[in-house]
């Protein structure tokens, strides 16, 4: 008799929840999100030689990376709204955006292109996620195809907070800052460990395996484009499992120029060089780092 009793209010409460949780669901479908996209040249299958196949409109090879790069990216795009992206831009982000075009990109993307572009203004808080696409790891890793950080020639080792740093560290240390979480990467095995040791969890399109710097296992174009479509799709899925990159403030970034890329830097406020090819940048955060550390 009183689980009789019990009955409506049992089915009240179930009705409750019922309601909420549909509620919560179509909170989170229908919230906007952005979609930051990173891309870069090296990392893409089928990249093996800056001066064959990445220099624009220099390399042998140009035209079929270019076409390489796209087909990656657009793929990208294909998971990202899938996994219910609203909107995804596209930052051409190698040598000074020369590689990507509105020729070929895909229609639902924006693409972001032309210099000066500063991350610390476009990637900010009305993104809901971070993904690379082609990227490398940083200088120095292992077996890391094309590896560098930044520029090539000039830059020998770079450290945020005495740790080892390259491209994917600092952009997703400047995401955090900004409240933005790192979910994907595309790229060879290096730059996919390397994502992992801030990112536990991400999603990684391993495109290809280096045998050296400048050689290694590629996947085929198609192959490399389907892994990325769905690595895509899953991290978005996923985003309620990822969190924004902590760094508590201050922030010491040091780089170790080569000897050729040596720069004349004027001494000013929280600029300090360290040895002849040293210089550390000290921020409150690491905003305020990179941006003394911009020659």
């Amino acid at each position: 008799m009183t689980f009789l009793s019990n009955y409506p209010r049992r089915l009240v409460s179930l009705a409750i929840a019922l309601v909420a949780g549909v509620l919560t669901t179509f909170a989170q479908t229908s919230q906007p999100k952005k979609v930051f996209m990173i891309t870069d040249m090296e990392g893409v299958s089928g990249i093996f030689d800056s001066d064959l196949q990445c220099l624009p409109y220099k390399s042998p090879r140009w035209e079929e990376s270019h076409k390489l790069l796209t087909g990656e990216v657009n793929a990208a795009v294909d998971g990202l709204l899938a996994g219910g992206a609203t909107e995804v831009v596209v930052w051409d982000g190698h040598d000074s955006s020369q590689s990507l075009s509105v020729l070929d990109i895909h229609p639902q993307a924006r693409l972001l292109t032309g210099i000066p572009i500063s991350l610390t203004v476009e990637l900010n808080s009305s993104c809901s996620a971070l993904v690379f696409i082609g990227q490398h790891a940083m200088a120095g890793a292992s077996n890391g195809i094309l590896s560098h950080s930044y520029n090539s020639l000039g830059i020998q080792n770079l450290w945020v907070n005495g740790q080892p740093a390259g491209e994917i560290g600092v952009s997703l240390m400047l995401a955090g800052h900004a409240g933005v979480p790192a979910i994907m990467l595309s790229g060879d095995t290096a730059a996919c460990q390397e994502i992992h040791t801030y990112v536990p969890q991400a999603e990684c399109a391993e495109v290809k395996s280096g045998v050296s710097r400048t050689s290694g296992y590629m996947l085929s174009h198609s192959a490399a484009c389907a892994l990325i479509r769905a690595k895509a799709q899953r991290a978005l899925q996923r985003l309620g499992e990822f969190k924004p990159y902590p760094l508590a403030g201050p922030v010491e970034l040091r780089i170790e120029f080569t000897t050729r890329g040596e720069p004349a830097i004027p001494p000013r406020e929280g600029v300090e060089r360290l040895n002849e090819r040293t210089w550390a940048f000290h921020g409150k955060d690491i905003v305020d780092a990179w941006l003394k550390s911009r020659l």
